[in-house]
């Protein structure tokens, strides 16, 4: 279905639609979230989307795709497709350039529906809305409030594991070599990687299981509403070529797993867990080190934390990033 105005259309998409632009050669759009990548929003909604009305639709200007804005209606409020406890941030996707074109003709759109609340959340200081839609909505005598949620921690990769513990405190820089050294010598370990869709769907059992072992708040975290997205999410995202889970074994025993995405250049540790009989040889710990190792070999050049502001973060060389949500009244 499609709406034009003076110069622009709106369409009503579609996730298959979504893919075709995303995949699109020298596309225009800007997809710089991969918590707003299509195969994700897809599989969020086939889940949990029963708290709203999808509300998935792109502007065109003269015949090109100039934003996308993801959303889930909920009575006259608005908010982004995707929920904080699974998605750690969210955004618009924008030709870079168009922003203020795509905000005035979203808020004149979703005025016109009856929608008066923008709420959205989480959001990176880059994020367009941050960068760009609050001062449309100013031009507009909008009444918005933002304010720091969240925080998540990332650290950008040098090239060589050597420079990388070289940007370790010397404290650090320290424990790191000997956990190392005293796994290496309690028996033989390897790291490695599983990324195609068939090993994928054993490789995720292993990281389920040792994510409820883990903690406590992690077995109560992972309903089986949370278990199914889970399982979900990584066949979907591996099928995109995105999904990578690092199993760390130790004399060919699996000891740890850690499910993260590698997308534009940075890896993203969206979660991990280890079997707790091997806790004492921090082995969750070494999972991860292993993993920011790997990266570097993979000439990676960020390795994002995530969500959270965990004290490992901050140990591993995690530099802070505010998350910030935003409310919108379009009145």
């Amino acid at each position: 279905m499609g709406m034009a105005g003076s110069d622009h259309t709106i369409t009503f998409e579609s996730f298959d639609s979504l893919t075709s632009y995303w995949l699109k050669p020298r596309s225009p759009l800007k997809w710089d979230s991969i918590f707003v990548l299509p195969p994700w929003l897809e599989v969020w909604w086939r889940e949990f989307g029963s708290q709203g009305d999808l509300y998935l639709w792109s502007v065109k200007q003269s015949g090109t795709i100039i934003g996308i804005a993801p959303l889930l209606l909920q009575d006259e409020g608005a908010c982004f497709l995707g929920s904080a406890d699974v998605c750690d941030w969210s955004d618009f996707v924008i030709a870079p350039g168009r922003e203020h074109d795509f905000f005035n003709i979203l808020l004149d759109e979703l005025t016109r529906k009856g929608i008066s609340r923008l709420s959205l959340r989480h959001l990176r200081p880059d994020s367009t809305v941050l960068t760009h839609l609050v001062g449309v909505s100013e031009e507009r005598r909008y009444n918005i409030s933002c304010k720091v949620e969240d925080v998540s921690l990332e650290v950008d990769l040098p090239p060589t594991w050597e420079e990388y513990l070289g940007i370790l405190n010397r404290k650090q820089r320290h424990e790191v070599r000997r956990k190392l050294r005293r796994l290496r010598e309690t028996g033989e370990i390897d790291y490695r990687i599983i990324k195609d869709t068939e090993a994928v769907t054993d490789a995720i059992e292993f990281f389920l299981r040792f994510f409820r072992e883990s903690k406590k708040d992690k077995e109560t975290f992972m309903t089986t509403e949370r278990e199914s997205f889970f399982r979900s999410l990584a066949k979907a995202m591996a099928q995109a070529c995105l999904l990578k889970i690092g199993i760390l074994e130790l004399d060919a025993q699996p000891v740890a797993a850690i499910m993260c995405f590698d997308y534009n250049d940075t890896v993203y540790l969206y979660n991990n867990g280890y079997d707790p009989q091997y806790s004492s040889l921090s082995v969750g710990l070494i999972s991860k080190i292993l993993c920011i190792k790997d990266s570097i070999e993979r000439g990676r050049k960020k390795f994002d934390f995530l969500k959270g502001a965990e004290e490992y973060k901050y140990r591993l060389g995690g530099k802070e990033i505010p998350l910030h949500s935003c409310q919108i009244l379009l009145k």
